[in-house]
């Protein structure tokens, strides 16, 4: 199964720290938060990996070279980068790798956010999609309600489907966060064309067909929008315990 990690946001709430660096090389740890990724999904199986670009995408193209000559785990991956010459959102950019991504005999690829950072165990996602139905557009992979989140994104249902609905059948749900981390389908974007789109509205015209599962992940899971949270990795890597 291929998958794409998201890596061309600007890391506007990141500044100062982005000004020079693009948030993906930005270190936890003394490691790229990017690297944190290809290790999870090479100890997966996943080694065939998109990386989009655009701000400094240059020092992500370089860095990924790096590795790739280097004699690591990630080196026997092959890695491929898009660079955008202006972010394209989420939904565009993961149109603009559709051709490297899709593939008839595996109709879902993954697709991880590159600002998040997770202990996520990516092999569940290799057997929930060999049994997930045609039908299915996405399966995204839900997380407990972080503090500065306390509200979720979605109702995620006993029989896993997923629902922005605030209707009264919500008391069968629990209303979670959406990890960033998810399973997706090409025709998902069958009705788009080339150029910027978020993701969120076709995830939500799909969930009004019945269209996305999903499931809840006891993982250690951190939103790394902003260099306060990126202190508390850091501190959470080095000693085990997230910082107050």
């Amino acid at each position: 199964m291929k998958a794409m990690i998201l890596a061309a946001g600007l890391g506007t709430r990141m500044r100062p720290l982005t000004d020079h660096t693009p948030k993906p090389l930005l270190k936890a740890a003394g490691k790229p938060l990017i690297q944190y990724h290809l290790d999870r999904l090479a100890a997966s199986g996943i080694k065939d990996v998109v990386i989009n670009t655009s701000w400094l995408g240059h020092q992500i193209s370089d860095y990924i070279d790096s590795i790739l000559t280097s004699d690591t785990a990630s080196s026997s991956c092959s890695i491929q980068v898009i660079h955008e010459a202006s972010p394209l959102e989420t939904a565009g950019g993961i149109i603009n790798a559709l051709p490297l991504l899709s593939n008839k005999d595996e109709p879902f690829f993954i697709v991880v956010n590159g600002d998040v950072w997770s202990d996520f165990d990516y092999a569940e996602l290799l057997n929930i999609a060999t049994n997930l139905p045609d039908s299915t557009l996405a399966h995204l992979v839900m997380v407990d309600n972080p503090s500065q989140h306390p509200s979720g994104d979605f109702h995620l249902f006993e029989n896993g489907a997923i629902s922005e609905d605030n209707s009264d059948n919500i008391k069968h749900s629990e209303k979670l966060t959406f990890s960033g981390i998810s399973l997706l389908s090409a025709k998902l974007f069958d009705h788009c064309t080339p150029g910027k789109h978020p993701l969120a509205p076709l995830l939500k015209d799909a969930m009004r067909n019945q269209q996305v599962s999903g499931h809840k992940t006891n993982c250690t899971w951190m939103d790394i929008g902003t260099p306060e949270r990126l202190e508390q990795l850091n501190q959470y890597i080095l000693s085990g315990e997230p910082s107050s």
